[in-house]
């Protein structure tokens, strides 16, 4: 698939103030699932400078700095085209030491994963009502590594009702199941750590996803990234109750949601600020 993207964010203050440094990851990734055909970037007011940076994720941004200017307005515009190539989500061969939960990582391996494997909201460890969770699902599936990810990211779709909340950290995991709602950062939060309670290595992603073509409302979206031996990252989405495939461009991915933030910075001054964001996917079949 093709993608034409269209992405406009728009900050108002209510008085002039001075921005200080921002951080941008609006640039789609480039890699194996996805190729970026073109990108462009433009921001008003203009930037005194910018520099092109891979975050410690991996992730390309972009730091731009504005000086000592004053304004009332940050627009930051994006233009993409990308094309996306899974057809097949679940083409990969897991390590034959992979197939069972939980997996006993070779020791250098989970060293490498740890960032991945700690629990994210609750500082004593993984959330109670993630372990619970998983051990329901565990048992129901056997033990069987890609029927508990096709099963936990079926029972999210399920049960939790998908409510737009455009700017504010992820809820909690226990706060999300027990009320059974909330935006697809919480999902994938929930998804997030319902793996790691079962001590799989589990990653948040935000990006694009293409969604209904003629709907006009579109947003950012966010989902899950598993890292399965002999498979890699394999990306779910429990918002939706999908394995992500061609559907999906991805744009930042970190153990931390904080660190894929699309636009990350301040401003000096005692103005009230408003977001608004304008969005467009038109998909299109690649030659």
């Amino acid at each position: 698939m093709q993608y034409q993207i269209r992405h406009k964010t728009i900050y108002t203050y209510s008085q002039p103030i001075t921005l200080e440094p921002h951080t941008i990851r609006l640039r789609p990734r480039s890699d194996g699932w996805q190729t970026l055909q073109n990108f462009e970037l433009e921001i008003l007011p203009t930037p005194v400078s910018q520099s092109q940076i891979i975050d410690l994720d991996g992730n390309a941004a972009i730091k731009v700095w504005f000086g000592s200017q004053t304004t009332e307005l940050l627009e930051i515009q994006t233009r993409s085209q990308v094309e996306t190539h899974c057809t097949n989500p679940f083409g990969f061969l897991l390590e034959p030491w992979a197939n069972k939960l939980p997996i006993d990582y070779p020791t250098s391996l989970r060293s490498q994963l740890q960032p991945y494997l700690q629990g994210y909201w609750n500082t004593a460890g993984i959330d109670p009502i993630a372990i619970q969770l998983a051990q329901e699902i565990h048992h129901a599936q056997n033990g069987e590594t890609v029927g508990f990810l096709t099963a936990l990211n079926e029972r999210i779709y399920q049960n939790c009702q998908q409510v737009i909340r455009e700017t504010g950290a992820p809820l909690p995991p226990s706060i999300t199941w027990t009320e059974k709602s909330g935006s697809c950062r919480d999902s994938a939060i929930l998804f997030m750590e319902v793996c790691r309670a079962i001590g799989l290595a589990a990653r948040f992603v935000s990006g694009y996803q293409e969604g209904d073509p003629d709907a006009n409302d579109r947003h950012l979206h966010a989902w899950a990234e598993v890292f399965l031996p002999g498979g890699g990252w394999r990306g779910f989405d429990p918002t939706h109750g999908l394995a992500v495939a061609d559907g999906h461009i991805a744009v930042a991915a970190s153990a931390i949601p904080q660190s894929a933030a699309p636009v990350k910075g301040g401003y000096k001054g005692k103005a009230q600020s408003e977001l608004k964001y304008k969005l467009s996917i038109q998909p299109a079949m690649g030659q």
